[in-house]
């Protein structure tokens, strides 16, 4: 269920900003939910051993920029497949990536994603005496 979320809010952040940046263009909702599914393919297969490739040498200190890197590379590689999608320069697909980005983690936190992490810590050993203190 996540998955289909994702894709939905990344469709849906690909054609607000392409109402709001003339650079992008985006026929229907229907071509930004296919870009989005393949974006995340992309980013998946390709983006993976790319990044991977790019985190060696910043030594993973620049992971996240890596990423948003990646996103929108994936971005400018679905430009070139979709017809009915077009981004006039990288700017602009990086534009997206961020974009994509802040809208996915805040939707991540609305849904509660991360609390699991808080769940685990407290299951840890030892660490009722930190909050006791």
């Amino acid at each position: 269920m996540g998955f289909i979320i994702n894709l939905l809010v990344t469709a849906f952040v690909i054609l607000i900003l392409s109402y709001a940046m003339s650079s992008v263009h985006v026929k229907s909702f229907w071509t930004a939910l296919w870009v989005a599914f393949l974006t995340a393919i992309f980013t998946a297969t390709i983006g993976w051993i790319l990044g991977g490739i790019l985190n060696l040498f910043t030594f993973f200190l620049l992971e996240a920029i890596v990423g948003l890197l990646v996103t929108a590379l994936m971005l400018k590689l679905v430009d070139k497949l979709v017809g009915n999608f077009k981004i006039d320069g990288f700017l602009p697909a990086l534009i997206i990536a961020i974009a994509v980005a802040v809208a996915l983690a805040i939707v991540g936190w609305i849904r509660g994603d991360n609390d699991d992490r808080y769940t685990l810590l407290q299951n840890q050993p030892g660490v009722e005496q930190v909050y006791k203190a």
